[in-house]
């Protein structure tokens, strides 16, 4: 793109936060783990908002149930990897953004093949909690900002989505497993994006059971339902361990996942414009 087309393209962007502050974004290298329901509108969200560097990481490929939620999925797509269909949609959206893509499954065999040194963001939109666990860690150690995505399968109201620290959270049954988690290994704070809607919860229909059981807190308890079912994942794919005998499938619509993953994005655009202005204070 010439000058004049690249300025026009950010053109209202700018008009709201102001060159400074677009430049900014321009210089930002941000890495995306998983790139399905909610990574997926993370990318499309951070590209249309102007970061011009990007590392995709994800071993999938577009299948036909990806449809119904995920911005990359059409079925001129499917049985191609994720992450590179997300790299042409970016590139096709702006020319010049600068895309590396990883096709694997992050963890942490694999984890010192990536230097977080890199980056200036880190968005967390995996379903496993043991790759979560990994990417936090390792961007805690290097003072990289890390954004995690909680569970956004299993839920039917957009608007109930919201940034906050870890701690804070309620409700989301994956999020009680990080703050245990993440307790374990001394990581006092931790910005998450969660749902404060109970889950729909799919052993309603393979069970019979209607409402997960609830401790005095209002915590759902470790055997919430029959056979322990697993929690959903942060993409709505479901958590990758399972239950004797069932596979955890969790439902997931199109207005979720890409409402936890446009919030995700706007905070990581805050996050960096406001690092920004401290070092040019």
């Amino acid at each position: 793109m010439t000058r004049e087309e690249k300025k026009e393209l950010f053109s209202r962007t700018e008009r709201l936060i102001g060159e400074k502050a677009l430049d900014r974004l321009s210089a930002a290298r941000v890495a995306v783990f998983g790139i399905g329901g909610v990574g997926g509108y993370v990318c499309e969200a951070l590209v249309r908002s102007g970061i011009g560097h990007f590392t995709l990481v994800d071993s999938d490929t577009v299948s036909l149930s990806n449809l119904n939620r995920q911005i990359i999925a059409l079925h001129s797509t499917i049985g191609r990897n994720k992450t590179e269909v997300m790299k042409e949609r970016m590139l096709d959206i702006n020319p010049d953004v600068k895309v590396e893509v990883r096709n694997c499954f992050y963890l942490p065999e694999n984890a010192d093949e990536f230097d977080f040194k890199e980056y200036d963001y880190v968005v967390d939109a995996v379903d496993t909690v043991t790759a979560k666990i990994e990417i936090i860690m390792r961007a805690k150690a290097e003072n990289v900002p890390v954004i995690s995505s909680m569970g956004a399968g299993n839920h039917l109201d957009p608007s109930s989505f919201r940034a906050a620290d870890l701690y804070q959270t309620s409700m989301c049954p994956l999020a009680k497993v990080m703050r245990r988690e993440m307790k374990k290994r001394g990581v006092k704070s931790l910005k998450v994006v969660y749902s404060t809607e109970e889950p729909v919860r799919p052993a309603a229909f393979l069970y019979g059971e209607n409402v997960a059981k609830r401790d005095p807190a209002g915590e759902e308890t470790e055997n919430s339902f029959p056979g322990n079912v697993p929690m959903q994942g942060s993409g709505g794919e479901g958590v990758k361990e399972k239950a004797p005998g069932k596979k955890a499938v969790p439902g997931s619509v199109a207005f979720a996942p890409s409402a936890a993953g446009l919030i995700l994005a706007s905070e990581v655009v805050k996050d960096l414009i406001e690092d920004g202005n401290r070092s040019d204070g």
